[in-house]
């Protein structure tokens, strides 16, 4: 196997650049710029001297030894200055080496699944980490890459597997006058990991949320004051405002951090009835992405809301009350009422993330769903009696695989180049 290297932090000038190598050769790299390896896990500052190109610079250089890195494999991390030139300098040297060569993206992560340092779900998770905006992001990400659904899914296959024991040591003696009937105690196996397999299948969608960002729509007839509360919202002209009703064509979101929460605010077209095609196609793109939205803000006006009817957990609210006598909703243009809005939104949103699960990759949820699939039938058949058994053994050799398959040990392949191709080189 090759021994690979990459700059692991941004490109470009820094205060510190990390590079990393890995592989069987990792350790030569000190032997190329002429000093000892250092004792395991334990920083060493060393001079880096090689010699072609002199001295490059003076390095905080860590070793881990197979086994015992990231990767699994030995690793060398050198610490140098982050100079663009420095950079550069040391990994020309590196790509000299026979068996040496750049890794490509996300290859240190997928060495890592390979040699078992982590499994399918905690690479899925250390990708949502790094991409991680928001505090909840964050911890929703390190509950998988810390292992939570991995530990989970071997739960479910110890049950699993202890309830097609008991199927199987029956099967052998299903021909005799007095047959054993295990079905109580399957039942009582399979029901317990089919009620916490459907817990997660229903979190799903929130956990989904979390990771992408939960969408608020701001809807409401034209002039109701959407545009002016988004660029308030955002605290930039994001969105053209004008007292010329239609000016907003087209859906625009703003993302932001609302308290931990990932939310994107959308401005949508005035709804009303129009001739204009080009207006008419943007009240249908409003009405859709609304519908689809997590939450809706209806801002009230001169006009009613069309097709959209509010939905309960929906906010209601008047759009422009720098303009009411008693002040009453909400004013992009004043501020008046925009931090009481954004509270009842955060506190909406924060209220549906706690129903969050650990799955939150549509790959993940869709094995479950198979999973489940295959429980259901083996319940129903090891109901049905002894003779039924054998049937009900296939569903959960099949339940089983797909719990491997959530994990990455079996029958991935098709998918791994999708998830890598998130990565970036160095990762």
């Amino acid at each position: 196997m090759d021994t690979i290297f990459a700059l692991t932090t941004t490109p470009g000038k820094s205060g510190v650049a990390v590079i990393r190598v890995s592989g069987p050769g990792a350790f030569q790299t000190c032997k190329l710029f002429g000093f000892d390896v250092p004792v395991p896990r334990q920083s060493a500052l060393r001079r880096l001297v090689h010699a072609d190109q002199g001295f490059i610079d003076e390095a905080l250089v860590l070793a881990f030894s197979e086994g015992a890195s990231f990767t699994g494999e030995s690793v060398i991390e050198l610490h140098v200055h982050g100079s663009i030139a420095i950079i550069n300098a040391v990994l020309d040297c590196l790509k000299a080496v026979s068996g040496f060569r750049s890794a490509e993206a996300g290859e240190f992560t997928r060495r890592a699944l390979n040699n078992g340092r982590l499994d399918l779900t905690q690479v899925e998770a250390l990708s949502d980490l790094i991409d991680a905006e928001t505090e909840m992001q964050r911890k929703q990400a390190l509950k998988g890459f810390t292992g939570r659904l991995r530990e989970k899914a071997e739960s479910w296959r110890s049950e699993l597997i202890q309830a097609l024991s008991l199927l199987e040591a029956t099967i052998d003696f299903v021909d005799e006058e007095v047959p054993v009937d295990v079905s109580h105690d399957v039942k009582r196996l399979l029901t317990g990991v089919i009620e916490t397999i459907d817990r997660e299948i229903r979190g799903f969608g929130v956990a989904e949320r979390v990771r992408s960002g939960f969408e608020v729509a701001i809807v409401g007839p034209p002039n109701a004051g959407k545009s002016t509360l988004l660029n308030a919202l955002a605290g930039r002209d994001a969105a053209i405002t004008s007292e010329i009703a239609g000016t907003t064509r087209d859906v625009i979101e703003v993302r932001m951090d609302l308290g931990s929460v990932p939310v994107t605010f959308l401005d949508t077209a005035g709804l009303r009835e129009t001739s204009d095609t080009i207006e008419s196609i943007g009240i249908q793109r409003a009405v859709n992405r609304a519908k689809a939205a997590d939450l809706r803000v209806f801002l009230k006006g001169d006009g009613d809301f069309g097709d959209l009817t509010p939905l309960k957990g929906d906010i209601v609210v008047d759009g422009k009350s720098d303009l009411r006598a008693d002040g009453r909703g909400v004013s992009g243009l004043t501020g008046d009422g925009v931090h009481r809005l954004v509270e009842d939104v955060k506190l909406y949103l924060l209220a549906q993330a706690t129903s969050a699960g650990l799955v939150s990759h549509k790959r993940q949820n869709d094995v479950l769903v198979e999973g489940r699939g295959f429980l259901a039938r083996a319940m129903e058949f090891s109901e049905f009696g002894p003779n039924h058994y054998e049937l009900a053994s296939e569903e959960l050799r099949s339940a089983v695989f797909e719990l491997e398959r959530l994990v990455g040990r079996v029958d991935v392949e098709d998918v791994l180049d999708k998830v890598f191709s998130s990565f970036c080189i160095g990762k």
